[in-house]
């Protein structure tokens, strides 16, 4: 007898946002996310991954369709709805007039923690996010990154069943984001459920157990990050870039004179071919000679979850 699969800690069925102007940020929106797992948004800046997040934590309302995080409704309940989930946003939202400490002291307070309790927690959390020898110091003191993994602190000192990271690297330098992944992955060995946005395709990669690839406020795929690069039937991407207006012929050229070659797009003026084979280089270089066409650059890769996008969308995730 096969188990059933865990009840989601989030479903959505047609959430939908429409902002005045008629513009639609997030289009009937199905989701469903699994307990313990980290769910990504993927997409670029403008793809409606913060206004989902909005309406799953109740700051932004939905114009129609359902949502449920932790079993509760959301539109119809939403002060209960706060109970259950843990908010990371996306700008600083710590009591600067506090030590580090006391953010977490008096947020334990807030959700009903005794006195004790709070002091027990906020020392157990501090030395979970590295920041103990910052206990007693001002907020104002610390850098971007140690303010970041005490609101991630802050955001779980209430044992939420879902935790909500919205582009939680975004302005980070590499040292403070790759501390912040630490953190990030342990809490998912502990159970966590964690649903993450991000433009950052490393970061959907290296953390996430499935990515939703998002555009123009709808899911384009969703799987775990390797079967999405699997998808583009590629073993190699190929990048060129030309010194004229010449890329789109080279790239048909390309796609008719190589078998390993499957398709081409241009993204910021450069070819981007998916092949299947190898020793690409000579046969690119002779048919850009044949017909002369002068390479700039050339460069071989994996498939990505940026190339992923781009296959869906034709362009680049960075725009």
């Amino acid at each position: 007898m096969t188990a059933e699969p865990p009840a989601a800690i989030v479903r959505t069925e047609a959430l939908s946002k429409t902002y005045p102007g008629d513009i639609r940020a997030v289009i009937d929106l199905d989701m469903s996310i699994r307990p313990g797992e980290i769910y990504g948004l993927l997409g670029p800046n403008g793809a409606g991954k913060s206004t989902t997040i909005g309406m799953l934590t109740t700051r932004v309302t939905p114009t129609s369709g359902e949502a449920e995080v932790g079993g509760v409704d959301i539109i119809r309940h939403p002060a209960l709805a706060k109970q259950v989930i843990g908010v990371v946003p996306q700008t600083n939202t710590l009591d600067r007039a506090m030590t580090v400490a006391e953010n977490l002291h008096f947020h334990g307070r807030y959700f009903g923690m005794s006195g004790k309790q709070a002091r027990s927690v906020t020392e157990e959390l501090l030395t979970k996010v590295r920041l103990a020898d910052r206990a007693d110091a001002p907020v104002m003191a610390l850098s971007g990154g140690m303010a970041q993994r005490l609101m991630v602190a802050r955001a779980i000192m209430h044992r939420p069943q879902i935790l909500f990271l919205d582009e939680p690297t975004a302005g980070l330098d590499p040292q403070s984001r790759i501390a912040l992944w630490e953190i990030v992955d342990e809490l998912h060995q502990e159970g966590e459920t964690i649903l993450l946005t991000t433009h950052y395709m490393e970061e959907a990669d290296q953390l996430c157990d499935r990515v939703a690839i998002m555009d123009h406020g709808v899911i384009l795929a969703l799987d775990t990050p390797e079967k999405l690069k699997q998808s583009t039937g590629a073993a190699s991407i190929v990048k060129i870039t030309t010194d004229g207006a010449d890329a789109d012929r080279l790239g048909k050229q390309l796609v008719e004179s190589i078998d390993a070659a499957t398709d081409y797009k241009l993204v910021d003026g450069a070819v981007l071919m998916s092949a299947a084979g190898s020793g690409l280089l000579p046969r690119i270089l002779a048919t850009a000679d044949e017909l002369d066409v002068a390479i700039t650059d050339l460069s071989v890769s994996d498939p990505t979850l940026e190339t992923v996008f781009i296959n869906l969308t034709g362009k680049d995730l960075r725009e």
